[in-house]
């Protein structure tokens, strides 16, 4: 089964599961890495408050059983695969448009594929995205903008 298959069908298997048990799909993906196989899914609580406590162990778990009875039952991937289960993590990448909303204010690294004022990495405070830009504040106050296409990872700062 190709990727695509794997990732769109796992999305269709927890689309009714996830919002029922306050959870929501930040991402999956059907990946090969050396000779291994993985499925992973990424989840995050349904809820606007960024502050709000994360995703835990028995949240994965009970995700991973679920999701698991599913495949098996299907049993749609030829390959032998492993499945993970996890959050985001602090250091989430923001993949979605309404990630960038979402975490407008808070502290983000930004990689690009080619330097942009002679310098690949940016890292300041989110303003947003707009029309495919990318707008943080710098320390120094200044706001820099960075197309999108140009843009390796946008990434939140773990900050301690």
């Amino acid at each position: 089964m190709a990727k695509k298959t794997v990732t769109e069908l796992t999305k269709e298997l927890l689309a009714d599961f996830l919002p029922e048990h306050g959870y929501e799909l930040y991402n999956a993906e059907f990946v090969k890495e050396g000779k291994d196989r993985y499925l992973r899914v990424y989840i995050d609580k349904l809820c606007a408050d960024i502050d709000a406590p994360g995703i835990g162990t028995d949240d994965c778990e009970l995700v991973s059983r679920f999701l698991s009875e599913k495949l098996d039952a299907l049993d749609p991937i030829e390959q032998s695969y492993c499945l993970e289960v996890s959050s985001p993590g602090l250091d989430r990448v923001l993949l979605r448009d309404e990630d960038f909303k979402r975490f407008a204010g808070r502290r983000v690294e930004v990689r690009l594929y080619r330097a942009f004022e002679g310098k690949k990495l940016f890292e300041g405070t989110l303003a947003g995205l707009e029309d495919g830009i990318i707008s943080l504040y710098t320390d120094s106050g200044e706001r820099i903008y960075l197309p999108q296409t140009d843009t390796a990872v946008t990434r939140l700062k773990v900050i301690f």
